[in-house]
């Protein structure tokens, strides 16, 4: 009969599904505590098991450079946890089933920071973007990835606020400068001429113009209400995903681009 105490603390033993684990088991033999272990494919592991699984507080470290430092659930990064990416950007904050999603603050090769609401390794929600060379920023809803909704762009001696939409101020807005004054207006769509082509026809290219219209003295704010679009579910992992990873590690996400 195999001895149970064996089972309880493995050393230096080789797995199946890793080329060797270093740490505890439970009684049934699946690890279980805090273990270490080699992957195949060159990656490393050490943290807390949970039958079988990483499962609790851990250190991943890919073999492209990347490291992960946080929370596991499930074999998945789900919690609070720091990614280090190759590139040098670093994420700060909350993972949902293995992708950035809730608070987190994101630190871009640059310098450049995003520190706000995340769904789907995407910005999405309330948020700040801030650029480290001029110290700009904008503040306002991101959906997926863009600026969108109610925002503002704040500048070192002036700012705009209005609405956004994929990444540009679009429709009614106003600038206020620090010398104590606003401009109000709107962004409009103007199409531009192109010329000809070769085939003798023109090709127009929509560009956004600002079209003022008054200018007053500063107006007191009033704190917009943040409504922050319902965001989608996460979608299903197919069923093997967990083995997958067993053998052959995990995927380093994607680094966020800026």
């Amino acid at each position: 009969m195999l001895d149970r105490s064996i089972l309880k603390m493995s050393r230096g033993i080789l797995d199946p599904a890793f080329q060797e684990y270093e740490g505890d088991r439970s009684e049934a033999g699946e690890r279980h505590g805090v273990g270490r272990a080699v992957l195949p494919n060159g990656d490393t592991y050490q943290g807390m098991y949970e039958h079988g699984k990483r499962s609790g507080q851990g250190t991943y470290r890919f073999k492209n450079g990347s490291r992960y430092i946080g929370e596991y659930y499930m074999n998945q990064k789900h919690g609070q946890g720091i990614f280090y990416y190759p590139d040098g950007s670093v994420y700060e904050g909350s993972w949902v089933g293995d992708q950035r999603q809730g608070h987190g603050l994101y630190t871009y090769p640059n310098g450049d920071t995003y520190d706000g609401k995340w769904l789907q390794h995407q910005r999405h929600g309330q948020g700040v973007y801030t650029h480290h060379d001029t110290g700009s920023k904008y503040v306002g809803m991101w959906v997926m990835g863009k600026m969108e909704s109610a925002g503002e762009l704040i500048h070192l001696n002036h700012q705009f606020q209005g609405t956004f939409h994929n990444n540009n101020p679009s429709g009614p807005g106003k600038y206020v400068f620090d010398i104590g004054c606003e401009q109000h207006g709107e962004y409009i769509q103007v199409d531009q001429d192109k010329g000809e082509t070769e085939e003798e026809e023109p090709v127009n290219t929509a560009i956004l113009k600002w079209k003022p219209k008054a200018v007053t003295p500063l107006s007191v704010c009033t704190p917009a209400k943040d409504h922050t679009p319902p965001g989608q579910g996460l979608s299903g992992e197919k069923k093997d995903q967990t083995i997958l990873e067993e053998q052959n590690g995990e995927q380093s996400p994607t680094p966020e681009n800026n």
